[in-house]
């Protein structure tokens, strides 16, 4: 009996240029580039996406669900991305190798394609194999002609099947209409996300983070879970009230075509009052400060509030740092920062128990994956930092 179909979010990373890439280089110097490369691309997709084959130079992703949380796709296509272009460029100042494959790791980029529909996960010749039309589709969708039509090589093409599975609105976030037209599939309507722009953006913006040194005060949590997945139970509205009980209403405003980040703020009710916190700096699975804007009896303070997610061999630690926004607020800032810490201390328990519990659900329902190929030892890459992957 065929195993019933289920609403899936398929993601096909593709590392663009390897063909040509591969003309007149070292092979065995191109394997060990392309190994790592992919086992970056791959880590950074995970637990939200699971790896269903590598196909050549590309990763064949997905993840079963009914709605897709569009900030929390583009967030992940993004610090993909992002991951990327910072490991293609440290592999290649860190290498002594001269040979034409390390020096021409810059010729390599990065693409998505990203589609949803029902898809059957069956056993096929002993292996996990996913079935369907829109399995097929999602496939075809790497050959088309956003470079030739849109001028973008680094792009994540998002079908519009899959943003009406999300609560985003593309135009609204800049994305370019785009349309492909195959054989026996006709037209696939898509959007265009354009990855090197965000790259530029995302190099050029300023950094606001409270340091260790700079913070009133911090609470710091040990967890298990990975840092995608402490970051998701972070920043989705309405997730706080779960453990944190004075919260009793999230409410997200400003946020451009509906995705979370920044620009956005997050107004938080505490019964009869409210605390504003203004999104200023937003990297996804490292770290997020905000402006927390309160009422107290002496008045309005603002402090500034960053959350960071250091990775560790067994898990993440969960950083909450405080800090006054302004110099003349550092005795208000202090005084409701012993209240505030005092309070959030008694919550950690729940909190831990909560992500543990999410992890167990996630590592429960996923299908065994295949294994990565990893770089020789010995070779270009010998001496470089290893990939940090917690899963």
């Amino acid at each position: 009996m065929l195993a019933a179909a289920q609403p899936t979010c398929f993601l096909i990373a593709d590392i663009s240029g390897y063909t040509g890439y591969l003309a007149d280089v070292e092979l065995d110097h191109a394997q060990d580039i392309l190994a790592d490369l992919i086992g970056a691309v791959v880590s950074a997709l995970r637990p939200n996406f699971r790896l269903a084959k590598l196909e050549g130079d590309a990763a064949f992703t997905y993840m079963t669900t009914d709605k897709v949380d569009g900030s929390m796709l583009l967030d992940t296509i993004e610090r993909c991305y992002f991951g990327f272009r910072r490991r293609r460029r440290d592999v290649r100042q860190a290498t002594s190798c001269e040979c034409n494959a390390c020096s021409r790791i810059p010729d390599l980029d990065l693409k998505f394609v990203v589609h949803h529909g029902p898809a059957i996960l069956q056993k096929v010749a002993g292996r996990q194999e996913l079935l369907g039309t829109d399995v097929v589709v999602v496939h075809r969708l790497l050959k088309n002609e956003v470079v030739e039509k849109l001028g973008l090589t680094a792009y994540a093409l998002i079908t519009q099947q899959c943003i009406d599975a999300t609560d985003i609105d593309p135009a609204e976030l800049g994305m370019q209409a785009h349309t492909e037209t195959y054989d026996r599939i006709g037209d696939v309507p898509a959007w265009t996300h354009d990855l090197e722009r965000r790259w530029q953006e995302e190099e050029a913006r300023e950094r606001v983070f409270v340091t260790p040194e700079a913070s009133i005060a911090t609470i710091s949590i040990p967890t298990t879970v990975p840092p995608q997945v402490a970051w998701e139970f972070l920043t989705k509205p309405g997730q706080r009230m779960t453990w944190q009980p004075w919260v009793t209403e999230v409410a997200i405003k400003g946020a451009p075509g509906g995705r979370r980040g920044l620009g956005s703020e997050n107004h938080c009710r505490h019964g009869k009052d409210a605390v504003v916190e203004e999104i200023l700096d937003w990297r996804p699975y490292d770290y997020v400060t905000d402006r927390t804007i309160l009422d107290t009896p002496a008045g309005v303070l603002k402090l500034l509030h960053t959350i960071e997610l250091e990775p560790t061999s067994t898990g993440t630690i969960i950083h909450y740092r405080f800090a006054p926004n302004a110099k003349g607020d550092k005795a208000l800032a202090t005084e409701a920062g012993d209240a505030y810490e005092a309070a959030f201390r008694s919550t950690v328990p729940t909190l831990i128990a909560q992500l543990e519990a999410e992890l167990a659900t996630r590592q429960a329902d996923r299908a065994p994956e295949p294994e990565l190929t990893q770089p020789k030892a010995g070779g270009p890459l010998a001496g470089i930092q290893p990939l940090l992957n917690v899963d």
